[in-house]
């Protein structure tokens, strides 16, 4: 049995809300079907934008969208307001039951207004809700993870958990400080090293049971 969590934080883009359907219907509905590695090129854009001075993410997905597309402004506002809207994993309700585990965070590279509409869309609050809004750092800044501990008052080890589909903005930070990491294998994952590898949260949640 792995050693019980004090925490499960959580990657929300792409891993709980499923990123890459949800900005490829934004971009169709705005009249520009994205084609083959768009999706990804777009991504690579926003983390180049995420190193540079702080922006809000709403401006970094409009900045990354005219800059990858060459999408007029009307168009790329239109998609980037639709992001707290884009559909969640229907795995998403799980976290419910993971949180009578142990208390459950989001660490999402996003603005305070995706949380609280994603969180309405799931139907509950989480028990944390850092995004980089309220940082005014983005992953993977190690800073991200020491906010988190602040908040929580949690030192970094293995009783606390990391649970994303991508190595490169939330895995390789969370190994390198200590923490027990989980990756999950989502349709658009950048994999990497990490303690425990699942399909789904059905596999985390098999995993604590």
């Amino acid at each position: 049995m792995p050693l019980r969590p004090r925490l499960i934080t959580f990657d929300i883009l792409g891993t709980v809300l499923d990123w890459r359907s949800g900005l490829e219907a934004a971009c169709h509905a705005a009249g520009r079907t994205l084609g083959h590695g768009e999706f990804d090129r777009i991504v690579d854009a926003q983390a180049a934008l995420e190193h540079g001075p702080y922006l809000t993410y709403t401006t970094i997905a409009r900045r990354s969208l005219a800059d990858t597309l060459g999408l007029p402004d009307a168009q790329v506002t239109a998609i980037s307001d639709s992001i707290g809207a884009w559909p969640l994993y229907n795995d998403a309700p799980l976290l419910r039951t993971l949180m009578q585990i142990a208390p459950c965070a989001a660490m999402t590279n996003s603005d305070r207004a995706h949380g609280e509409a994603i969180q309405a869309h799931l139907g509950f609050k989480l028990d944390t809700w850092q995004c980089a809004e309220e940082t005014r750092l983005y992953k993977p800044d190690p800073g991200f993870w020491r906010h988190m501990s602040r908040l929580r008052g949690i030192a970094p080890g293995a009783d606390w958990w990391h649970v994303s589909a991508y190595a490169d903005y939330d895995l390789r930070v969370a190994n390198d400080i200590g923490l027990t990491t989980v990756f999950v294998d989502r349709p658009h994952a950048r994999p990497g090293a990490a303690n425990y590898d699942v399909g789904d949260l059905r596999g985390l949640l098999s995993l604590l049971s």
